[in-house]
């Protein structure tokens, strides 16, 4: 008989003997995702262990059905930055192979979360699966802990707009429509992006309104239509309000989709600075002008419409921080 492979070391500290863990892709990290999270820390209290999220890279469809792999709402950092505001002590990214996709979901139990990451005790999201052609649903893991000493605990969803349960696809669509109000809704904050402010043409600065140029997310990432938004830029030296276009340069001939922001009442350099860009609210197509004047013009614009927007943003959101 094959010798079994050796389990490859779980990442935890040696002191980290218990753990409560819950499982997924968790794209987007959005309310239903986070209320999951909430509920397991609290559970690892209440035992007196320690909460680790189990998550993948790349996406598990990539994989096993790349035709329908989704684009994603958080793209490498993006996902743990928001993650690193649960309260979760320990996050695993796990390498999505084949091997491991033909992973039974009784070997995943028991090479993975029991023998890898100490699992005491499982929790998971109300239809979440897991496993060899998602085989291992609630009903599998229950008879799974039943034999192994692990209790399994499970997650309403968490539901908007009238009782439609929370969902990464349904905010997918959202994004991909131009609904932002109800990507907001899903995520329970603005869709972002995040980058590395580089070289751009300058000629923002020339307009009078220079820009931070961040590159487009590679292909996984989901972005909104092209098109000019109010947003808000978190930058190093904390949030500022701001405008965002997303697409091509068309009255300068331009048509390479670039993401340049212009940030209000700020004379700050950004070149080489990480910054996220929160997209609060669409106000118009990228469009061609007759000439520079008229662009300028349509800029001014541009400018008064974002900050009464983002003024209002504020309002709805109870405070002066806007949900930044």
């Amino acid at each position: 008989m094959a010798e079994r492979p050796a389990i490859a070391s779980s990442g935890l500290p040696p002191d980290v003997t218990r753990t409560a863990v819950t499982v997924g892709s968790f794209d987007g990290v959005h309310r239903g995702h986070q209320d999951v999270l909430r509920q397991l820390v609290a559970r690892a209290r209440q035992l007196a262990v320690h909460s680790l999220l189990v998550t993948f890279d790349p996406h598990p469809l990539e994989v096993v059905n790349p035709a329908a792999a989704p684009r994603l709402l958080t793209v490498g950092d993006e996902k743990l930055e928001v993650l690193a505001e649960s309260g979760v002590d320990f996050v695993a990214v796990l390498p999505f192979t084949p091997a491991l996709a033909a992973f039974s979901a009784e070997r995943f139990v028991d090479e993975i979360l029991l023998e890898r990451f100490r699992m005491h005790d499982l929790l998971m999201g109300h239809d979440h699966r897991f496993g060899h052609n998602r085989s291992g649903d609630v009903a599998t893991m229950r008879d799974l802990g039943a034999t192994r000493g692990f209790d399994v605990g499970v997650v309403p969803p968490v539901t908007v707009d009238g009782g439609q349960p929370v969902s990464s696809t349904a905010i997918r669509r959202a994004v991909a429509g131009g609904d932002l109000e109800g990507a907001f809704r899903g995520l329970g904050r603005h869709y972002s992006l995040g980058g590395k402010v580089g070289e751009g043409a300058r000629r923002g600065r020339l307009l009078g309104f220079p820009t931070a140029n961040v590159p487009v997310p590679g292909p996984r990432k989901l972005l909104p239509p092209e098109g000019v938004y109010a947003a808000r830029i978190q930058t190093p030296g904390g949030p500022y309000d701001g405008m965002l276009n997303l697409g091509g340069r068309p009255t300068f001939g331009d048509t390479e989709v670039v993401v340049e922001a212009h940030l209000f009442d700020a004379d700050v350099d950004l070149y080489g600075a990480t910054v996220r860009i929160d997209f609060v609210a669409r106000l118009r197509d990228t469009q061609k002008f007759g000439g520079v004047d008229a662009l300028v013009a349509q800029l001014h614009q541009d400018a008064e419409n974002a900050r009464g927007v983002l003024a209002r943003s504020r309002v709805a959101a109870g405070g002066p921080g806007g949900g930044a």
